[in-house]
């Protein structure tokens, strides 16, 4: 992936300073990609402090704009000493806080080609959808799961003991059922299923016509929320 990667390709740079060792960590953007960031090692990017959700945010690309999500997270995102709690259009020169841990967020030029050899160098790219997706729970008693989407159709619903749902989530506002999943020409698209909290899509409404979501959108099932991903 490194060798066929033009200048064109890398359009943005996360840094993050190492508080204890004062290493410089960058992670690249390239067009189009999601990075999600947390305190879990499944992240795109890991900081490992006590102050961080296991799952706090997620950038992702939408309509050329990288926009910084919240994932429920229980210390909160601010950018620009300012906390933001819908999805937030990032600007070259803008500072993230995660509570205590600081990020930067910087364009990168085509006169520029970061080092991406260097250990402390990250290359975050596209996802090429092959149909196979996940959610993956960001708050509740099961935040941090994987939830596997392996049917082309998959009903999401509150976990009981009646339930027959692909998506059982242990979270009272959720309802029996709430919402669908289904993969139909090449996409996946949700529908709400006349829930009585609601289905939201990155903080829009969802009804029964359904929307195309897409790797990093971030949906909220009642008061659950996840992060969907193609592999």
């Amino acid at each position: 992936m490194l060798n066929v990667l033009s200048k064109q390709d890398l359009i943005a740079k996360i840094t993050w300073e190492e508080p204890q060792t004062g290493t410089q960590y960058d992670f690249l953007l390239a067009e189009g990609a999601t990075a999600t960031i947390g305190r879990a090692e499944g992240n795109d990017i890991c900081i490992r402090e006590q102050h961080v959700s296991r799952q706090h945010a997620v950038i992702s690309f939408r309509d050329g704009v990288f926009i910084m999500t919240d994932l429920g997270s229980a210390n909160g995102v601010y950018i620009n000493d300012q906390r933001v709690t819908t999805p937030y259009p990032l600007i070259a020169g803008d500072i993230i806080r995660l509570h205590v841990p600081i990020l930067r967020f910087t364009a990168l030029t085509t006169f520029e080609m970061p080092d991406i050899s260097s250990e402390h160098s990250r290359l975050i790219t596209a996802v090429i959808g092959n149909g196979i997706g996940k959610l993956i729970v960001t708050n509740g008693p099961q935040e941090g799961n994987d939830i596997p989407l392996m049917l082309d159709t998959v009903t999401v619903g509150r976990a009981t003991t009646k339930a027959d749902w692909e998506v059982c989530l242990q979270d009272p506002s959720v309802s029996r059922p709430h919402a669908r999943l289904e993969y139909r020409d090449h996409a996946w698209i949700l529908y709400d299923l006349g829930s009585s909290n609601g289905t939201l899509v990155n903080g829009n409404a969802v009804n029964e016509k359904g929307r195309v979501v897409k790797d990093g959108d971030v949906l909220t099932f009642g008061g659950s929320v996840s992060i969907f991903r193609e592999n």
